[in-house]
C-alpha cells in the first residue's frame, strides 16, 4: 500500500521482476538491426510485446504483466528506436516494415502462434498486423487504443485536448510562429528534421512534453523534461509516422478491415480518462469486434503505469493464460 494515500500501486499487481534468458540483435534488411529479448517459460504460450510511441522503445518493466511460469515472453524494440540501430532513423520505417519485422521474429523464434499485446500505438500495430496475418493471432490484448486516424491526431495536434489543458497546450504551440500553428505536425516536421541537432533536441523535448504530460492524472500536465537522446527519437519517428499517417491506404482502415480478425477473441482495456487517445476510439472497435471485450477504467488515463491500467491488464494475460495452456 502507499504510505501516504493507502492506496494500492501499481507494482502490487505485477509479477516479480525478471532477466531475460535470450537477448539478441536482429538483422531485419534495410540497413536496420532490431533489439529483440525473450524472457519467462521457454516452453510457455507466446506473447509479443508491442510498445508504443512509434519511438517508445521497451523497458525491463513491461515483462511484469505477464506470469513468468506461463508466458514466454517476447520483446522488441521498433526500428530506430531502444537498442535498435540505427537510431532516430526514418529510412525504410514504415507500418509496413513494421509487421514485416513482427514476422521475421516470430519465424526466426519458431513461433506458430502466439498472442499479441499492445498499447496506444502498440495497439495499433497488434490491430494491423493481426489484420495482415490473422492465421498468427491467439488473441490480442490492447491497452489505450489509437486507431491511428485523422480525427485522433487533429484531437491531440489540432486543439482538441489543449483545451482541457490550455497551459500545457501553450507550452506546445509556443514554439512555432503564429502563421504555421494551423498545422503542428507539419510545423515540427520541419524542426525535428532540420539538421541542427540542438534544434532537433528542443523540439523533440517539447513534443515528449506535451504528450507526457497528458499520459496519466498523476501528471496533471507536466511532462518534465525528457533526455535529450530519447526526445529527439521519439519524436522524429512519431512525427515520421504521423505526418504519413500511419501508412495506411485510407483513413479508417483498421475498422474497415476488423472482420480480417472477427474470429480473433481479444480484451481491450482503456482509462476512462485518456487523454492521448480518447475512449470513443476503444469503444467503436469494440463494438466492430464481436469477439472483443472492453474494460473501461475509472480515474485512468494512458498510461501503462496506472493502477487501474495495470490490474486489468495483468488480469487479462491472467485469462488467456488459462484459457490457451
Amino acid at each position: 500500500m502507499d504510505k501516504v494515500s493507502g492506496q494500492k500501486s501499481a507494482s502490487q499487481f505485477l509479477y516479480p521482476q525478471i532477466a531475460a534468458y535470450d537477448s539478441r540483435m536482429l538483422d531485419v534488411g534495410d540497413g536496420h538491426s532490431i533489439y529483440v529479448e525473450q524472457c519467462g517459460n521457454p516452453e510457455g504460450l507466446p506473447v509479443v510485446v508491442l510498445h508504443g510511441g512509434p519511438g517508445g522503445g521497451c523497458s525491463p518493466s513491461m515483462r511484469r504483466y505477464f506470469d513468468p511460469e506461463k508466458y514466454r515472453v517476447i520483446l522488441f524494440d521498433q526500428r530506430g528506436c531502444g537498442r535498435s540501430r540505427p537510431t532516430a532513423s526514418v529510412e525504410a520505417n514504415t507500418t509496413w516494415h513494421l509487421v514485416g519485422d513482427i514476422e521475421t521474429i516470430r519465424e526466426t523464434l519458431g513461433i506458430a502462434k502466439w498472442l499479441v499485446f499492445g498499447g496506444s500505438w502498440g495497439a495499433t500495430l497488434s490491430l494491423i498486423y493481426a489484420q495482415t496475418h490473422p492465421e498468427r493471432a491467439l488473441g490480442l490484448i490492447l491497452r489505450g487504443v489509437f486507431l491511428m486516424t485523422q480525427s485522433e491526431l487533429d484531437w491531440f495536434y489540432g486543439g482538441g485536448a489543449g483545451r482541457f489543458w490550455p497551459d500545457t497546450w501553450g507550452n506546445f504551440t509556443r514554439l512555432v510562429p503564429q502563421d504555421e500553428q494551423d498545422d503542428l505536425i507539419a510545423a515540427y516536421h520541419k524542426r525535428l528534421f532540420s539538421g541542427d541537432l540542438s534544434q532537433e533536441i528542443r523540439f523533440g523535448r517539447a513534443w515528449a512534453s506535451w504528450e507526457n504530460g497528458l499520459a496519466s492524472i498523476e501528471s496533471d500536465g507536466l511532462g518534465g523534461e525528457a533526455p535529450a537522446d530519447y526526445a529527439r527519437t521519439f519524436a522524429r519517428l512519431e512525427n515520421h509516422y504521423f505526418t504519413h499517417k500511419g501508412f495506411l491506404e485510407v483513413d479508417g482502415q483498421i475498422l474497415r478491415d476488423i472482420d480480417r480478425i472477427a474470429h480473433v477473441p481479444g480484451l481491450i482495456v482503456q482509462g476512462r480518462y485518456d487523454m492521448i487517445c480518447p475512449p470513443l476510439s476503444a469503444y467503436r472497435l469494440h463494438k466492430a469486434w464481436a469477439r472483443s471485450e472492453l474494460r473501461m477504467v475509472g480515474r485512468a488515463g494512458h498510461a501503462l503505469s496506472e493502477v487501474g491500467i495495470t490490474r486489468e491488464l495483468v488480469a487479462a494475460t491472467d485469462r488467456f493464460a488459462r484459457a490457451l495452456v
